[in-house]
């Protein structure tokens, strides 16, 4: 609607066209029967939308022809087709892993040079990425801006919050393409998959006993070397990993960090809540290979295994 459509007098509006009087009762009735589908502003006529719309298509003229997204760039374009594609065109030359955007391999490269540009200000730890160290200085600040929206417990880091909610949904996404197992991570996956494809290939030299990580091999060296790094200081008794003290201080403080929903039942560890949940769910995971029956506890397992083998353990000293 021009200027030219509209003049004033007498604090009243003069239209040449009825049409024009039509649209400007449109506005005093609040009536926009047009939106932008690119910024959703709203307009009464589709000639209005049109002539509103040549706004992006002057800035965004790139179109994608799956979704309908505009961009800016035609090499933005291309990036954002790679998620429909699968395509990965910048591969780093040391590893040869391969990413969609030039910015993640760049990002990825400082992983072979071991530069850390980024550093806290308060303990001085250095970080390959800012986006890193933004989120560790939440460590410091105490900030949890992530709250999961049925317990309301928060946390640091988004993908730590989506973890956490698949205790509250039973959600376990990741699946095992061999024996079906399925788990909450990916990273648990990998490790369990590693059971069909190499075994355990990490042994230890002093017992035999292999494991499927080295992290893993590297802790369990710590027994045989009589290393117990992590000392509790209320009763000295001493851990060989940092997580094990923690999980232990809760015997001093009292503290159950982990609470059922459904009962508010609560426990000192996860892995005690998660199997408390299968009184809740009916789910037995823990399979007997030999007769199939099933537990909701690997120690009831384990237990039951020994009527397969007949192995007696406990014996009677007394005659």
């Amino acid at each position: 609607m021009s200027e030219g459509d509209v003049a004033k007098g007498d604090n009243m509006s003069l239209f040449s066209h009825q049409s024009t009087l039509r649209k400007w009762q449109d506005i005093h009735a609040g009536e926009y029967s047009c939106s932008c589908e690119v910024c959703g502003d709203a307009f009464i006529s589709q000639d209005d939308r049109k002539e509103h719309q040549q706004i992006h298509a002057e800035l965004w003229p790139c179109t994608c022809e799956v979704c309908n997204k505009s961009f800016s760039q035609q090499t933005i374009l291309q990036t954002h087709r790679c998620l429909y594609t699968g395509e990965r065109p910048y591969t780093c030359d040391v590893c040869n892993k391969s990413f969609n955007e030039k910015s993640n391999l760049k990002k990825h490269q400082v992983v072979h040079t071991g530069e850390h540009p980024y550093t806290c200000e308060v303990c001085s730890k250095s970080f390959t990425q800012q986006s890193t160290l933004k989120t560790h200085q939440r460590i410091h600040t105490g900030e949890r801006p992530y709250t999961c929206d049925i317990c309301n417990k928060s946390f640091i880091v988004r993908g730590t919050l989506k973890r956490h909610q698949r205790l509250h949904t039973g959600e376990r996404p990741y699946t095992c393409d061999v024996c079906n197992k399925s788990f909450t991570r990916h990273s648990n996956l990998k490790t369990h998959q590693r059971r069909h494809s190499i075994g355990r290939p990490y042994t230890c030299d002093v017992c035999n006993k292999s494991f499927t990580e080295l992290v893993t091999l590297k802790m369990h060296h710590c027994t045989h070397a009589e290393q117990f790094p992590y000392t509790c200081g209320v009763c000295n008794k001493s851990f060989t990993r940092r997580s094990h003290l923690k999980t232990h201080h809760r015997v001093h403080t009292g503290e159950h960090p982990y609470t059922c929903e459904v009962c508010r039942k609560s426990f000192t560890r996860l892995s005690y809540l998660k199997t408390h949940y299968h009184l809740h769910t009916g789910r037995s995971p823990y399979m007997c290979d030999v007769c199939n029956k099933s537990f909701s506890q690997r120690c009831n397992l384990k237990k039951h295994r020994r009527i397969h083998t007949e192995v007696c353990s406990y014996s009677c000293n007394v005659k």
